[in-house]
């Protein structure tokens, strides 16, 4: 097996955290979606940073884009009758969006 560096497996989990940003979580499927994105794109540094192999890069990518998907904390949207997005705040009060 080859030796893993830390400065090697921080900048992949970087870039895997990158290409994992995108997704959005709210719930397991999110999670997933965000670990599937994070896999893909340390595979691909994988396969660019010597002394990497694809796999171990997969490996930390999908870990990153499952922490990703799990502590995102975008508002979830919703459309009231008259056309106007609001979000829910933490006291069960709309917010509506400026």
């Amino acid at each position: 097996m080859k030796k893993f560096h830390l400065t090697t497996g921080g900048t992949v989990l970087a870039v895997a955290l990158a290409f994992a940003a995108p997704a959005q979580a709210g719930d397991v499927k999110d999670i997933g979606k965000g670990a599937l994105i994070g896999g893909a794109g340390g595979a691909v540094v994988g396969a660019v940073v010597p002394g990497l192999s694809t796999g171990e890069g997969a490996l930390i990518g999908a870990a990153g884009g499952a922490v990703v998907g799990a502590l995102d904390k975008d508002k979830k949207y919703y459309t009231d009758r008259n056309g106007r997005k609001y979000y829910i705040d933490k006291n069960g009060q709309r917010r509506y969006k400026r």
